[in-house]
């Protein structure tokens, strides 16, 4: 299994949002980073990935998995851009922001902290179960 992080907007599409598509999931669309979408071109069912909330909360709230591998984006005009589709396994007991990230010295290597523009973007299986601990959530 691989692990993933997947970054939104709350004011575009929420964690609540994501929970509400129950286990159908929703499609990961409106990626247009090429590594990005390279990084969901990867990806495999059951894989998982935290759903970060950015811009003011700036923090990892829950816990999503994979339920449909890589396929053209509904919402593209343009065949070059994939997407996968999630849905949303368990929430956080406690959110983990940026700044407990940035100041966890085993978390400093996280594409998080080094690449924090990307959108998606790989997890190490050590930070998984960092953040996991973190967000008072079992890793699996």
């Amino acid at each position: 299994m691989a692990y993933w992080l997947f970054k939104s907007e709350p004011s575009t599409w929420s964690w609540d949002d994501q929970v509400a598509k129950g286990n159908t999931g929703e499609e990961w669309d409106g990626v247009r980073n090429y590594q990005a979408r390279n990084f969901m071109r990867a990806m495999k069912l059951g894989d998982r990935g935290f759903f970060y909330h950015s811009q003011k909360e700036k923090s990892v709230v829950g816990i999503v998995e994979i339920c449909a591998e890589s396929h053209p984006d509904s919402k593209a005009d343009d065949p070059r851009w994939d997407c996968v589709d999630i849905k949303a396994v368990r929430g956080f007991e406690q959110s983990v922001t940026l700044d407990q990230i940035k100041s966890d010295p085993a978390l400093t290597d996280m594409a998080l902290v080094k690449s924090p523009r990307l959108s998606v973007q790989p997890v190490s299986e050590e930070q998984w179960h960092i953040i996991c601990a973190l967000g008072r959530t079992k890793a699996n």
